[in-house]
């Protein structure tokens, strides 16, 4: 969370969804009577460190803020003090000197117990659901609110995807070293994450949609979910039909990876400085898109999913339980899960950012990219509409196919393809600096996954140019390869660095 977010959030008194706690070098007692109130109810923010009038007096002990950030994380992951777990990661931010701690907690689609009790939540605090009507209520509730907890009981572990589940323990330890469940097998790391579970109204366990979803083979989700389908299409040229589609069927993170490529494929990454640092803009808007699409769809719904790059902008738009239907702005948003374990598996991964910040990343990074706020509703679909990338809003203007338009439109798109590689080339000599890099640790630091695409359209313009050269001239093929900046693409750099 940003600072000055935080001290926004301090100027408010305690609310259902915002609670302070005096916390000097150890975790309150009470906490999880908290955490578990939020997740059975819409999810809050606990604030450490703050009185009750969001004051910050001394804030929590300097020395003990990472150990506390370490037990909250563990106690978390512990069924004896919250069951079902559900893994937290708590954030350090420091305000005006002083430290406090920020744990957000979502709404989540199970019913949770912290030391035996079910709490709930009110604008008075916390409570414990002590009769079995209240407990049946909430039950019933989370059932009708979430469907990512549908158990299959007759899916297995070889149903899932062994090579997706690597995949995923490998992100998960690249975002997180010492997670907890990198230790685990892969069934006591389903458990943990909530992804196999017990389901009261069959009196059944097993794996439930949220793994299937997850980590599933592709033949098993389309026996269990013969509609689901996402479509990625491009209608540039050929608006009858398609200029280039990609059908996915498949489970959503093996789907991400191939958007992400997708987005790479057809949609150009400007140049653009962040402070003296380069950004992404393309990595950062459609990271935030493409998680949240696949993360937060309704999938018992069977209407397509769909991301179309068109003429007039780009769509992308998903089945959903809209929580108050109509536009979503920085004004109105509310932090609230469709699939809490979906989300929160992709966030231990490092592929989603925790909820309400991917709307902040919308509104802040689209209208750099295209010229013009997004527009996204939360509706029976949930749509995200943004225009063109900049250097492509020429395409806009194409009209009939007649010799005149064309000889226009080439022209277009050889300025267009012009002012892509300059951009292309300036990303790869600020992104190098005065280091010698490999071919990987380019990539890494671009956010590109193609080689192919990187050696075209990167790195050989770079060579052939002068800007790049190699540290064996002799054997350009060499796995031990590496670049480093001429005298000539030093001069462009101290040149991008004044600009």
């Amino acid at each position: 969370m940003e600072v000055e977010e935080l001290k926004e959030l301090l100027k408010g008194r305690e609310k259902r969804t915002l609670e302070y706690k005096r916390a000097w070098n150890e975790v309150p007692k009470n906490m999880f009577d908290t955490v578990c109130a939020f997740l059975n109810r819409d999810g809050g923010v606990i604030v450490l460190g703050v009185e009750d009038n969001g004051q910050i007096k001394k804030g929590v002990d300097p020395e003990a803020v990472h150990q506390m950030c370490k037990d909250i994380s563990n106690l978390s992951n512990n069924p004896q003090k919250l069951s079902p777990t559900f893994l937290l990661q708590p954030e350090e931010v420091d305000v005006d000197g002083k430290k406090v701690i920020v744990v957000f907690v979502p709404s989540s689609s199970q019913v949770h117990k912290s030391a035996g009790n079910i709490y709930d939540r009110s604008t008075d605090g916390d409570y414990i659901l002590k009769t079995d009507a209240e407990i049946s209520v909430l039950y019933l509730r989370k059932r009708q609110a979430y469907s990512e907890n549908h158990v299959f009981p007759y899916l297995r572990l070889e149903h899932l995807d062994e090579n997706t589940i690597a995949k995923a323990r490998q992100l998960i330890k690249r975002k997180f070293p010492n997670h907890p469940w990198l230790e685990m097998d892969t069934m006591e790391m389903m458990r943990q994450a909530n992804l196999y579970c017990y389901d009261l109204e069959t009196n059944k366990s097993g794996f439930n949609l949220a793994a299937l979803m997850l980590f599933g083979k592709q033949e098993f989700i389309q026996s269990a979910l013969p509609y689901y389908r996402f479509d990625a299409v491009v209608r540039l040229d050929n608006v009858d039909r398609y200029d280039d589609r990609l059908p996915l069927m498949g489970n959503i993170i093996d789907s991400y990876d191939a958007l992400m490529a997708f987005v790479e494929k057809h949609l150009p990454d400007p140049f653009f400085l962040e402070g003296d640092q380069r950004t992404s803009l393309r990595e950062k808007i459609f990271r935030e898109i493409i998680s949240n699409v696949l993360v937060h769809r309704e999938y018992m719904n069977p209407t397509y999913t769909v991301f179309e790059i068109n003429r007039e902008g780009i769509i992308v738009s998903n089945a959903n339980k809209p929580l108050k239907a109509g536009p979503v702005t920085l004004r109105n948003y509310v932090r609230h899960p469709k699939n809490p374990h979906m989300a929160n598996f992709f966030m231990q991964m490092g592929r989603a950012e925790h909820l309400g910040t991917g709307i902040r990343n919308l509104y802040h990074y689209v209208p750099i990219y295209t010229g013009a706020d997004p527009v996204i509703m939360d509706d029976d679909m949930y749509t995200v509409k943004m225009s063109l990338p900049k250097s492509m809003q020429m395409l806009k203007a194409v009209g009939e196919d007649t010799a005149q338009d064309t000889a226009q439109v080439t022209a277009q798109v050889t300025v267009q393809d012009t002012a892509q590689v300059s951009n292309q080339l300036k990303m790869l000599i600020v992104t190098l600096g005065e280091e010698t890099l490999s071919r990987d640790e380019l990539m890494a630091r671009l956010h590109l996954e193609h080689r192919e695409n990187f050696r075209s359209t990167y790195l050989k313009p770079a060579i052939d140019d002068e800007f790049v050269n190699l540290t064996i001239p002799d054997k350009p093929t060499s796995g031990k390869q590496k670049y480093f900046l001429s005298k000539k693409g030093l001069q462009k750099l101290r040149e991008l660095r004044i600009e």
